[in-house]
């Protein structure tokens, strides 16, 4: 009876803390966007790649020297869909707020995760999803399509790292492929950054506000999500996962003031419910705890079942 009640407090322990992993991740986007007037969405995503590799590299000191031709491709591919992720992203955070934003870019894992799965129960959740979307981008004369296109954007270049990640684990040990891409990712950004501050040096305040993205959008949640997968099995975590663009949705009221109409409200909760199905028909992981693998310097774990690929943290 013991060790169950210890069992028990352990599992609700990983709950909050991934809980509050994801609130950390979507605050920090949305401290971000405080940014975005002063040195716009191009300089924030520069000095958060700027801050996710210097919290990177020095902890998991990559060995980049002893990286062959054969791992070096995939991590430089990585590279370059973290920046055209990240920029994507806070683009569309910029045009057509962080609630929206966040919940088409879930469509990203959630396409992987679909076409993986060999349960055809799954193309409920494809529906589900779909008319999600068309809900969403239903032509209206303030429909912001160039945001839509960019958040869109967003959810492929995630889908594409699920990808990559799923090749660098193979090929190289640890998270050293995901900490040398970050650092790639941040060096392609110092051309923009030197740019920047030679032509519209920013201000103390928007360059913190970047940075508190970096952190509480990076370190905050790898260090949370890596203490949670210790209680909480990959299922769990999935399913939890699911809560972003609902979290997003209500920190974008809270903090910035995006309001979600009635049929935002009704798209997002159709995509929750498309992750959650999807979760569900694949059952329950036979490991606990979870495997972690590694996105952006996250762990990313596993659907359960079907071989489907899982949900990383990030952003």
């Amino acid at each position: 009876m013991e060790a169950n009640g210890r069992t028990r407090k352990r599992g609700w322990a990983g709950v909050l803390t991934l809980l509050g992993s994801t609130l950390s991740n979507q605050t920090g986007a949305a401290v971000a966007s405080f940014g975005f007037p002063l040195i716009g969405a191009v300089g924030v995503v520069a000095v958060r790649q700027f801050v996710a590799a210097a919290i990177l590299l020095p902890t998991v000191r990559p060995r980049l020297r002893s990286f062959t031709r054969h791992q070096w491709w995939p991590v430089l591919l990585l590279a370059l869909v973290f920046a055209t992720m990240n920029l994507s992203l806070y683009s569309a955070i910029e045009r057509i707020g962080l609630g929206l934003a966040v919940t088409l870019e879930f469509l990203g894992p959630l396409a992987v995760a679909l076409f993986s799965s060999r349960n055809f129960g799954t193309a409920i959740a494809a529906l589900f999803a779909g008319a999600g979307v068309v809900i969403i981008t239903w032509p209206e004369p303030s429909t912001d399509y160039l945001g839509i296109g960019l958040a869109l954007v967003a959810a492929c270049s995630w889908a594409s790292y699920i990808l990559l990640n799923r090749s660098i684990g193979h090929r190289i040990p640890g998270i050293e492929g995901t900490a040398a891409a970050t650092g790639v990712s941040a060096m392609l950004f110092v051309p923009v950054g030197i740019v920047l501050f030679l032509n519209n040096p920013p201000s103390f305040f928007a360059i913190a506000c970047a940075a508190c993205a970096g952190v509480m959008a990076s370190a905050v949640p790898y260090v949370a999500d890596l203490i949670a997968l210790r209680h909480i099995s990959a299922h769990v975590f999935g399913l939890l996962m699911s809560v972003n663009p609902v979290f997003a949705a209500v920190i974008g009221m809270l903090l910035l003031g995006q309001a979600f109409g009635a049929t935002e409200w009704l798209g997002t909760v159709l995509i929750v419910c498309a992750n959650v199905s999807v979760l569900l028909l694949g059952g329950p992981d036979k490991d606990d705890p979870a495997p972690v693998r590694q996105a952006e310097g996250f762990p990313m774990t596993d659907y359960a079942g079907g071989g489907s690929t899982g949900i990383p943290i990030r952003d």
